[in-house]
């Protein structure tokens, strides 16, 4: 269960990642902050199950980022 839910985090922090650096999505947008929230919430819960704290750490880390990005309170970028 770990390797699914870990390939399918990783899968989207990097469809996010080459989305923006194509051109696609901006950093700002929500539909770029959703998908970090979504993938280091996957690749943490992941990285739990098996046991390895460091990318716990990185991950919840990643994903507080990407939750208080989206709550800040002012209006996303178009995305």
């Amino acid at each position: 269960m770990g390797d699914i839910l870990g390939t399918a985090g990783v899968a989207l922090l990097l469809a996010a990642f080459l989305a923006n650096v194509a051109g696609w999505l901006r950093v700002e947008s929500r539909v770029y902050q959703s998908l970090n929230l979504a993938g280091a919430g996957l690749a943490c819960v992941a990285s739990y199950l098996i046991e390895f704290w460091p990318f716990v750490v990185l991950e919840a880390v990643w994903a507080a980022v990407a939750a208080f990005a989206l709550t800040r309170g002012r209006p996303a970028a178009a995305s």
